[in-house]
């Protein structure tokens, strides 16, 4: 098989992704849950420090970059968007409010798991920790017609 016929990484992580997320339900509320978790993440990183949640954000991106670059495009402006939001936030509300809706919002998660009847891929592997929002994006290429 010559390299232009095999998937490229992306395509592979996806569709290995999506296993464990064929349920309507659980999909919806990853498409929930998984921008939340990112933002309350950023925001739990951010109170250590700002510079430490952008330098997280860069090193992210870099890995998107070698998957996809629409990916990291979508990925940049969501963080952007993201870091923004958590810039403007009064320092005292970041670290209690992200600590709590980061909570609910993993279990939202294991609530979808539950109800698909799967694990969450990221057991078995924990770059899928990182593509859980390329998944979601994914949908939202679709829509839009936009290739990765």
């Amino acid at each position: 098989m010559d390299q232009a016929s095999q998937p490229r990484a992306i395509d592979t992580l996806l569709a290995k992704y999506s296993e464990s997320h064929l349920n309507h339900t659980n999909e919806l509320i990853h498409f929930v849950c998984v921008p939340v978790i990112v933002f309350t993440l950023l925001g739990i990183i951010w109170w250590i420090h700002p510079f430490a949640a952008v330098a997280v954000t860069v090193l992210s991106l870099c890995y998107y970059f070698q998957l996809s670059k629409p990916f990291a495009a979508g990925m940049l402006a969501m963080s952007a968007l993201m870091l923004g939001l958590l810039s403007l936030m009064p320092p005292a509300t970041v670290l209690p409010l992200s600590l709590a809706i980061f909570v609910l919002a993993w279990i939202g998660q294991f609530i979808g798991h539950k109800i698909e009847g799967k694990k969450p891929s990221f057991f078995d592997d924990l770059r899928f920790l990182l593509i859980g929002p390329l998944f979601v994006l994914s949908f939202l290429y679709r829509r839009l017609n936009l290739s990765w």
